[in-house]
């Protein structure tokens, strides 16, 4: 069981990650198109665009994580979860539909990463 305050802190943190990736994807000539997309297959962090790339992006904030704990957070469940809120979203967005769409993952703060590490095609329907 969570000590209270700790889900605040963790939620706090999610969000502080959440708003530098939005700033990163922006500086690097992306539309921040939405964010936190929900459907009730899941969330989506960040929705954003270049040219006909749609990009489906996850992040994770681990200031204390390593490669271990990343993957353990992006477990095939989870992916699973956000493809069907991707494919929600593009139901409902019909002008992304000749869109590619790419599936990446942008870690916050983890220890022996970049600051923001950026995992272009992270995932995808058939991984």
């Amino acid at each position: 069981m969570l000590k209270e305050g700790t889900e605040d802190l963790r939620k706090k943190t999610g969000k502080s990650g959440e708003i530098r990736a939005r700033e990163y994807f922006s500086s690097i000539g992306y539309e921040i198109v939405e964010t936190n997309f929900r459907s009730k297959s899941g969330e989506i962090d960040i929705i954003a665009a270049k040219d006909e790339i749609l990009v489906i992006v996850e992040v994770k904030t681990l200031p204390n994580g390593n490669g271990e704990l990343l993957l353990h957070e992006l477990n095939s469940q989870k992916q699973k979860r956000i493809l069907e809120t991707a494919k929600y979203f593009l139901a409902k967005h019909r002008r992304y539909s000749n869109s590619f769409v790419r599936f990446d993952v942008v870690v916050i703060d983890m220890p022996g990463y970049p600051e923001v590490y950026h995992i272009e095609n992270a995932f995808s329907e058939f991984s």
